[in-house]
């Protein structure tokens, strides 16, 4: 079957890894246009294309597919191709009517979550900031609207209780690859059940903002670990700002919100009584390291209050 593939990111590319090793023909790859980065403003292409120079494929980053010369090059581009099926991996644009009745079969999604739920662009950092013991992958029939087509395949994984939304990115993207194996496979035998979404169950899982990750210790200690581990936490230690990538939470412990319980283990008390441990930090200035490692070289005290 000939395939086109859209994606951008690491999330994207087992997918992609995984289309090449069925043995499907990958006719080309689209993908968004490389970006400056560092200080010397370098331009680095994004992980699909790496993947798909390794593999011989041939790439196309244009700005947009919905308007100007740029996307009527990139359409004539797929005319010319004439694809089967467009799979599209986190690609990062909207795909216009044109292109989504383009192929025989049609246009699949790999989204991660379990559809109609977090229908939009951070589902993984939504669910575990929303404390979800469950989430997962769904394959979908693309259509006009944002993550609305009709669902094909769904696996669902466990959320860890201390996972961050790093590594669950990490698990959901292979699982995702194994849900797109599944799928074009069911594609070329003809076995796909499409379901429509119920859309009175859907929620939005809408863009990170940079206040997300700040931390109010006056609320649960849940709700503080799931920031943490969501977004990255930050608040303010010493006058300065003072990030934390890892945590765990503690039962029962004593004294204000937001002041040190255990200055050994670096507890820091919530509203409702119990406190989250920090586990990996990070210093203004500083390096990202082990807790144990940043208590080698700062003393803190019992009681000092943070957020201040």
């Amino acid at each position: 079957m000939k395939i086109v593939f859209m994606g951008t990111p690491d999330f994207s590319v087992p997918c992609l890894k995984a289309l090449i090793s069925e043995g499907h023909e990958v006719a080309a790859v689209f993908t968004q246009p490389d970006k400056p980065k560092g200080r010397g403003y370098k331009m680095i292409p994004p992980p699909v294309k790496v993947c798909a120079l390794e593999n011989g494929i041939a790439v196309y980053q244009p700005v947009s597919l919905r308007k100007g010369e740029d996307a009527q090059s990139a359409l004539d581009t797929l005319r010319s191709i004439s694809p089967e099926l467009i799979i599209v991996v986190a690609y990062g644009q909207i795909l216009p009517k044109e292109v989504l009745e383009l192929p025989k079969h049609g246009c699949i999604n790999i989204h991660a979550s379990l559809l109609p739920e977090y229908r939009g662009a951070a589902p993984i950092q939504r669910c575990i900031l929303d404390g979800k013991t469950k989430t997962g992958v769904t394959s979908m029939l693309m259509e006009e609207g944002l993550d609305t087509g009709d669902m094909l395949i769904a696996r669902e994984i466990e959320i860890g209780c201390d996972e961050t939304a790093s590594e669950l990115h990490d698990r959901l993207s292979e699982l995702g690859a194994k849900v797109l194996a599944d799928t074009v496979k069911a594609v070329e035998n003809g076995t796909l059940e499409p379901q429509k979404q119920d859309d009175s169950r859907s929620t939005y899982a809408k863009m990170i903002t940079k206040d997300l990750s700040r931390l109010d210790f006056s609320d649960t200690a849940q709700k503080v670990h799931n920031t943490i581990r969501g977004v990255t936490g930050f608040t303010q230690l010493f006058g300065k700002r003072f990030k934390i990538y890892r945590s765990h939470i503690e039962e029962n412990v004593s004294g204000e919100p937001g002041t040190v319980s255990d200055e050994k283990k670096f507890t820091v008390v919530c509203g409702d009584g119990n406190g989250v441990t920090f586990l990996e930090v990070q210093a203004e200035g500083g390096k990202r390291m082990a807790v144990s490692d940043y208590l080698r070289g700062k003393k803190l005290e019992r009681g000092q209050k943070l957020g201040e």
